[in-house]
């Protein structure tokens, strides 16, 4: 009897395993949450100077410092998770966290399995070379090796050009390898090339090869969850916190979309 006990406990656990479900406290609007009184958000932590860990091993940038602004504008306490990128979408459509504000370019592949905001800044990918590459322009990609980032949309990019595709774990990382010496090319936002090169990076910039929107990724399953979200971001932007951050980080703003 206690063996058959053991068992069918097992096969529960097992059960929630592969269902990947978490339960979820419900307000009184019908927003869920994993903690009601919390806004819990996901990032990689590997996306300078989007997000990034500090020295005391929380992460910090662009994206984190507009998931605790979303989240104090909800009346929550916000309160970051660390999930590598490629990761992010399954964890918030198992409810691993409440939202992931981790520079999601909007594309209907993802928004199979999530939603999302309305944009919360503006990005596009660009060409990044060493300085004494010829390449210039997407035309010049046919055969290069391009490196890109897991799990990032700037992998479909490269394969528009090139099927000799290196993945990494980070744009960062991506970037780094190109510096010194490897690969021909990085595919990557053209805001993080940027940043990579003021900090001494050898690489430069070339052709911008389109302009995307970024949004921050909530399930499906919690549609009052993404108005309050939607809510919280006009407000932010009325109020000019959107535009502070960004010129802090960016020195210019780039929550405001291209005309």
């Amino acid at each position: 009897m206690e063996k058959r006990y053991i068992m069918i406990l097992s096969c529960l656990f097992l059960i929630g395993l592969l269902t990947g479900c978490i339960q979820k406290d419900q307000l009184a609007d019908g927003t869920k949450l994993i903690d009601k009184q919390k806004f819990i958000f996901a990032a990689s932590g590997e996306f300078k100077p989007f997000s990034y860990v500090s020295n005391d091993l929380s992460m910090t940038g662009f994206d984190i410092e507009v998931g605790n602004a979303v989240g104090k504008e909800l009346g929550l306490e916000p309160v970051q998770k660390r999930m590598k990128f490629k990761g992010l979408i399954e964890g918030i459509k198992t409810g691993r966290a409440d939202a992931a504000v981790a520079s999601h370019t909007i594309n209907p592949q993802r928004a199979k399995h999530v939603t999302f905001s309305t944009p919360y800044y503006y990005s596009g990918p660009q060409i990044f070379t060493r300085p004494d590459s010829e390449i210039k322009t997407v035309d010049d990609l046919k055969g290069k090796e391009v490196a890109v980032a897991k799990g990032s949309t700037y992998a479909d990019t490269a394969k528009k050009y090139t099927s000799n595709i290196k993945m990494y774990d980070s744009d960062i990382t991506a970037l780094k390898a190109l510096s010194i010496g490897r690969h021909d090319a990085v595919i990557t936002d053209f805001v993080t090339g940027k940043s990579a090169k003021k900090e001494g990076f050898e690489i430069q910039g070339q052709q911008l090869i389109e302009r995307s929107e970024q949004a921050i990724v909530i399930p499906k399953d919690n549609p009052l969850l993404l108005k309050r979200v939607n809510d919280a971001l006009q407000r932010l932007r009325n109020d000019g916190t959107l535009s502070r951050i960004s010129q802090e980080y960016f020195g210019e703003d780039i929550t405001k979309k291209p005309e």
